[in-house]
C-alpha cells in the first residue's frame, strides 16, 4: 500500500512574543545546546531539533540524514512535516538526491523557489505543494570536525525576492549542523565502544566456561598451580604435599632458603583450599618490634596508647575465615611468643586497651628460615609454640637442587620484563648454558635479580652469555656462597633430617668462579671463556703476593687468606695492608690479591673504620 502524503504545514502566524532577527537565532541555538547535552536517544534529540526549528523560524518541513558509518549511505534520520516512512522508503518522499550532492560536495545549498527548479520536481508532485506556494529549500553538511557526515535541511516560506533572509537562516543552519555533528559522533563512539565491551565479555564468559569445563575434567587430577613456574621433580614433589594439606586446616610450616618462595607456595596453598573465597593476610614478623606487631596483629581501641586516635582492626581479625601468613616467625622475642601462643591454641585474643574477648577462625601458614629445633634447645624459642605451627612441615628445595627449572624461570621473568618495558627480548644457547651453570646461593630471588639487570642494560634484543654481570666482576655469587658455608640445619630440621644437605656446596659455579668480582682474581687477570659444559670447572690458582708486601701477612699461605679461594683476609692481615697502602682500598686489592669491591666488604665485616689521612 503507498504511503500516503502529509498534509504540508499551514504558514506559521506572527508570534508577539517571538524574538525579531539575532536575537531568535541565539535563543535558538541555546534551545538546541540544551537538548543536544542530554541526549539520551539519538532519534528522539534529533527530532526535538526540528521541533525547535520549527518553533523560532518559518520552517514548513524539516528533515536529517546521516551517513552510514561504513557504507556511506545516506539516509533519513529524522524528519518533520513528512512521515519517516515516505522520507525514508518512498519514491519521491524527500529530494535525497539533493541532499547527497551537499553531503558530498560539502557545500551550502539555498535554493528560493523549489517550484522552479527541476531537481524537486517529483517530491513536489508527492508532497502536494502548488507552484504558487512560495517554498525555500535549504540544505547544509553535518560535519564532526573535517568529516561530513550527513545533511541537515529544511523547506520554510519564501519573504520576497531578497536573499539576506536565506543567508541569514543558512548561518543558523551551519551552527546547528555543527551541533548534530558532535552529538551524532559521540554516540557512535560510546555505541562502538559499548560493543567492543560486550564481544570482550562474550569472549571472556566463553573462555571461563571453557575453563570450568577442562577444570571438571581435570578435576581427578587435582588443582593446577598455574602462577608457579618449574616442574621439576623436587617442585612437584612439593606440589603433591600442597594438594594434600590443603584441604584440611592443619598449620603448617614453610621451611627453606632465603629467596625459595615461601610466600608463593602460601598463596598457592590458600588459593586450592576450601578457604579460597575468604582472606589471605600476610605479616612479616622480623619487619616490626614487639610492641608494634602486637598493634597489628590483635589490633587497638581508641586511646589504647599515643597516637591511637580511633579502633583498628588487627591482622587476626582482617584474615578471619582465611588464612594469615606469618613470614619469618622465628624472628619474635619469646616475650610475643607467649602472647602468640593463646590466640594460636584458642582462636581468642583481646585489642590493645580492650578487656572483650575476640574470637577468629583462622589458618596459620609459618615460614621461617631459622633452624627452630637449635632455639627450642637454645629456650630463644617456646616449644610449646613451636609444636603448635609446626604441625605440617614443608621444605622448599634451593634452585641448586632442581637445576631444570633454572630456564623455566629465567624466560619467565624476560617475558614479565617484556611486558613491563614493552620489549622483546631473548636469550641465547650460551647465556642458558651459563645460568644453568650457575649455583644462585640467593636461590629465585637471586634469579629474578640477575635477568631483570641483565635485561635492563642489554643493548641488543638477544642477551649473550657475555652480558651478564659476572662477566664484568659484578657478581658476588662466588663470594655469597663461600661465605655463606655454614651448616644450614635451619632449613632442614636437626641432623639434616629433611634430606637438605649440610653446608652449602662451593659457589665455584661457570659463571662466578671465572669472574673478576666473585673469584677474587687480581686486577689484569683475564678470564678464561665460560665452558658450555654446566660441570663447575675448577678455581683459577691464585697469584703470589708482591714482594714487596711485608708485615703480617707476608708469605702466608694463600689458602684461607686471599683472594683466589674467595674467604677475606683476617683482621690483622687486612689492617696491615691498609697501612701500608695508605688506607687506599685499591693498593689494599692489589697487595691482598684481591678486587676493591672484596676489601671495602672485607672492612665492613670486620668493623674497620677507615682512616682519612
Amino acid at each position: 500500500m503507498e504511503a500516503q502524503p502529509v498534509p504540508p504545514a499551514s504558514p506559521p502566524s506572527p508570534d508577539l512574543d517571538a524574538p525579531p532577527g539575532t536575537a531568535r537565532s541565539m535563543v535558538t541555538l541555546y534551545e538546541i545546546s540544551k537538548i543536544l547535552s542530554g541526549a539520551l536517544h539519538l532519534d528522539r534529540t534529533l527530532h526535538d531539533v526540528l521541533n525547535v526549528l520549527a518553533a523560532f523560524h518559518d520552517m514548513r518541513r524539516g528533515a536529517i540524514a546521516l551517513a552510514h558509518p561504513e557504507s556511506g549511505a545516506l539516509t533519513v534520520a529524522a524528519c518533520l512535516g513528512l512521515s519517516a516512512d515516505a522520507g525514508r522508503d518512498a519514491p519521491g518522499g524527500y529530494p535525497i538526491d539533493v541532499a547527497v550532492q551537499v553531503h558530498r560536495t560539502g557545500l551550502r545549498l539555498a535554493v528560493a523557489r523549489m517550484a522552479e527548479d527541476p531537481r524537486f520536481a517529483a517530491y513536489l508532485d508527492r508532497a502536494g505543494v502548488l507552484e504558487s506556494d512560495r517554498v525555500s529549500f535549504l540544505c547544509v553538511p553535518i560535519r564532526a570536525g573535517d568529516e561530513s557526515i550527513g545533511t541537515l535541511s529544511v523547506e520554510r516560506w519564501w519573504s520576497g525576492p531578497s536573499e539576506t533572509s536565506l543567508d541569514d537562516d543558512l548561518r543558523v543552519l551551519s551552527m546547528v549542523a555543527n551541533l548534530i555533528g558532535q552529538t551524532v559522533r559521540l554516540h557512535r563512539v560510546i555505541a562502538a565502544d559499548r560493543k567492543t565491551l560486550l564481544a570482550d565479555a562474550a569472549r571472556m564468559e566463553k573462555k571461563a566456561r571453557a575453563a570450568r569445563a577442562a577444570g571438571d575434567g581435570a578435576a581427578d587430577r587435582g588443582p593446577r598451580f598455574s602462577e608457579i613456574v618449574g616442574r621439576g621433580p623436587a617442585m612437584s614433589t612439593v606440589l603433591d604435599k600442597v594438594r594434600q594439606v590443603a584441604r584440611t586446616r592443619a598449620p603448617v610450616m614453610l621451611r627453606g632458603e632465603s629467596g625459595t618462595g615461601k610466600e608463593m607456595i602460601a598463596r598457592a596453598l590458600h588459593r586450592v583450599s576450601p578457604r579460597a573465597d575468604k582472606p589471605f593476610v600476610c605479616v612479616n614478623c622480623a619487619a616490626l618490634p614487639d610492641t608494634l606487631l602486637e598493634a597489628e596483629l590483635f589490633g587497638h581501641d581508641k586511646g589504647a596508647f599515643t597516637g591511637a586516635g580511633g579502633e583498628r582492626k588487627g591482622r587476626f581479625e582482617i584474615a578471619d575465615g582465611g588464612t594469615l601468613f606469618l613470614d619469618e616467625i622465628g624472628e619474635i622475642s619469646p616475650a610475643f611468643q607467649a602472647k602468640l601462643l593463646r590466640v594460636l591454641q584458642e582462636g581468642q585474643f583481646e585489642r590493645l586497651g580492650s578487656s572483650r574477648t575476640r574470637k577468629v577462625d583462622v589458618r596459620i601458614i609459618a615460614a621461617t628460615n631459622r633452624n627452630l629445633e637449635e632455639a627450642v634447645a637454645a629456650g630463644t624459642f617456646r616449644a610449646d609454640l613451636y609444636y603448635r605451627i609446626n604441625v605440617v612441615t614443608l621444605v622448599l628445595p634451593p634452585l641448586r637442587e632442581r637445576p631444570e627449572d633454572i630456564e623455566p624461570l629465567a624466560r619467565h621473568f624476560l617475558e614479565r620484563f617484556n611486558e613491563e618495558n614493552g620489549d622483546s627480548l631473548g636469550f641465547s644457547e650460551d647465556a642458558v648454558a651459563l645460568l644453568r651453570a650457575c649455583a644462585f646461593p640467593g636461590n629465585v630471588r637471586e634469579l629474578e635479580n640477575c635477568i631483570t639487570r641483565v635485561a635492563t642494560m642489554v643493548r641488543g634484543e638477544v642477551i649473550q652469555a657475555s652480558d651478564f654481570s659476572c662477566r664484568e666482576a659484578g657478581c658476588l655469587s662466588a663470594i655469597l656462597g663461600r661465605e655463606l658455608d655454614a651448616p644450614t640445619q635451619a632449613v632442614g630440621g636437626p641432623g639434616g633430617s629433611t634430606g637438605l644437605p649440610s653446608a652449602h656446596p662451593p659457589m665455584d659455579c661457570g659463571r662466578c668462579a671465572t669472574a673478576g668480582g666473585g673469584g677474587g682474581a687480581p686486577a689484569g687477570w683475564t678470564p678464561p671463556p665460560v665452558p658450555i659444559d654446566p660441570t663447575p670447572p675448577a678455581t683459577p690458582p691464585r697469584p703470589e703476593p708482591p714482594e714487596d708486601m711485608d708485615g703480617p701477612g707476608a708469605g702466608a699461605d694463600v689458602e684461607g687468606d686471599g683472594g683466589g679461594s674467595g674467604r677475606l683476609p683476617d683482621r690483622e692481615r687486612l689492617i696491615a695492608a691498609m697501612e701500608k697502602s695508605g688506607w687506599v682500598q685499591a693498593k689494599a686489592a692489589r697487595l691482598l690479591g684481591l678486587t676493591p669491591r672484596q676489601v671495602g666488604y672485607a672492612l665492613r665485616r670486620h668493623d674497620i673504620p677507615i682512616k682519612r689521612l
